[in-house]
């Protein structure tokens, strides 16, 4: 079990979505954060949404005074570079003997400096997002013998993870056997394996899906439910989206959407309504292995209770799906709902 002092200086309260997923959902302890913005305080006095008491400190030595093992990287900017004020910190955590952990697209075991620090240091340095290498798809997936349950959703950064892991505790408190397939770096640092298919070589991403997908088969699970990327209108990450929608062969979706938001965030390209986003996804899965969406998994941390209620109705309405925010009424209800809508699907044959 490692014990995580969080490095996210400016970020923690703001947009630092690696270190809250790990906190809310990782089996490793964090015994502090690091962020000068917000010292003195606690992450739950923070982010009253985080069940954790961890301090926020200054600085990475006050940090080393919690007895951390490992310093994460707790934010993953656009483009995944490290920022350069950063340097400094992760050398003293190595010298200290902490092992690196980093979700970063750049590898930080490649960086010359680093990797003799931590080889002087006998420490290591965890680059999540390093894929191994992948063979093309097989479509061994298609004959898995549990339903597969894939999130989508209406932009990055919507919750598809959290809906994920939500899901899973909700199948397996119905004493449902629930595998959680991680493809992104705060959901291979929660669950331990995985891989991160934004940095896999696009021809091979189809095949990295499945073989994760195979992977948890292996486990003789009842239910799959595969982390969603991106989003299938994002002008940047939309490849990500369309490689997990073919490579996981899903029976079903769920639908993840933030329904504050008006533009994809940064392009200003207009984010799509529930069901023309059910039309565009279901289509793009008709000719290869149809799955439809079982239900509608809202984030309305951004609105009030009473708008919430609202929106989650008038979706249920406009749709006729399942529709409910997981964290903010729990997903036990949602999962029941869902629940008859998981079962397999077969592939399109000539």
């Amino acid at each position: 079990m490692r014990r995580y002092a969080i490095l996210a200086p400016g970020h923690f309260a703001v947009d630092a979505k690696t270190a809250h997923g790990v906190v809310a959902y990782g089996n490793d302890a964090t015994v502090a954060v690091i962020d000068p913005a917000c010292a003195g305080r606690t992450v739950r006095e923070v982010l009253p949404h985080l069940p954790s008491d961890a301090p926020i400190v200054a600085t990475i030595d006050e940090a080393l005074t919690f007895s951390p093992t490992a310093l994460l990287i707790g934010t993953a900017p656009k483009g995944g570079a490290l920022p350069a004020a950063w340097r400094r910190d992760i050398l003293r955590a190595i010298d200290a003997g902490l092992e690196i952990v980093s979700g970063l697209h750049d590898m930080l075991g490649d960086d010359a400096e680093f990797a003799a620090a931590a080889q002087r240091r006998g420490t290591t340095i965890w680059d999540v997002r390093k894929p191994p290498q992948q063979p093309l798809f097989t479509g061994r997936a298609y004959d898995v013998a549990a339903p597969t349950l894939l999130m989508v959703g209406n932009d990055c950064a919507v919750g598809k993870m959290t809906v994920a892991l939500e899901l899973v505790r909700a199948a397996r408190e119905r004493n449902v056997r629930a595998e959680f397939v991680p493809t992104g770096q705060t959901g291979i640092m929660i669950a331990g394996w995985g891989i991160a298919i934004d940095r896999v070589i696009a021809d091979f991403a189809a095949g990295a899906t499945e073989a994760i997908v195979l992977e948890a088969a292996s486990r003789k699970p009842d239910l799959i439910v595969v982390e969603g990327q991106g989003a299938i209108n994002h002008p940047a990450y939309a490849p990500v989206t369309l490689a997990l929608m073919y490579g996981a062969t899903p029976d079903a979706l769920v639908l993840v959407c933030d329904p504050t938001l008006r533009e994809i965030e940064s392009y200003g390209t207009p984010t799509l309504g529930y069901r023309e986003l059910i039309r565009i996804h279901e289509a793009l899965l008709a000719t290869v292995k149809p799955a439809r969406v079982a239900g509608i998994a809202l984030n309305t941390k951004r609105m009030s209770a009473d708008a919430a209620a609202a929106e989650i109705e008038r979706a249920r309405a406009e749709t006729l799906l399942p529709v409910d925010d997981v964290v903010r009424n729990g997903p036990h209800a949602f999962y029941d709902a869902i629940a008859p809508f998981l079962r397999k699907t077969k592939r399109c044959a000539v």
